[in-house]
């Protein structure tokens, strides 16, 4: 593993946000969903995620979500994603979202 600064760490935007529509992305190419995320002073940023293995559309809004938010946009088939909502490798390499356990207003930086 390569070692960083914290001032590397401190160049990162992490904010949390809550997903607040969710819906199939058809036009990608690999299975995915668009999704809105309401991430506070930073307004409503779109977003796709390939997680169709373990999440369906409609559990997903209300969910909060920690999201990098300084990454130029990116197109995806037909959109651009404007932020990268994070997660991790199940046990079958499936990404499980990473969350809050307790509610934060959304746009908090993580420290």
């Amino acid at each position: 593993m390569q070692t960083i600064q914290f001032s590397d760490f401190q160049k990162v935007e992490i904010r949390i946000g809550t997903i607040i529509q969710a819906e199939i992305f058809s036009e990608a190419k690999k299975p995915a969903y668009k999704l809105l995320v309401d991430l506070g002073e930073l307004g409503i940023k779109k977003s796709s995620a390939q997680i169709t293995e373990n999440y369906v559309p409609e559990n997903l809004v209300g969910k909060h979500v920690i999201c990098i938010c300084n990454f130029p946009p990116k197109q995806i088939a037909n959109i651009m994603s404007e932020v990268l909502v994070t997660g991790f490798h199940d046990q079958n390499g499936h990404v499980v979202l990473a969350t809050s356990d307790l509610p934060v207003p959304n746009g908090t930086k993580l420290y």
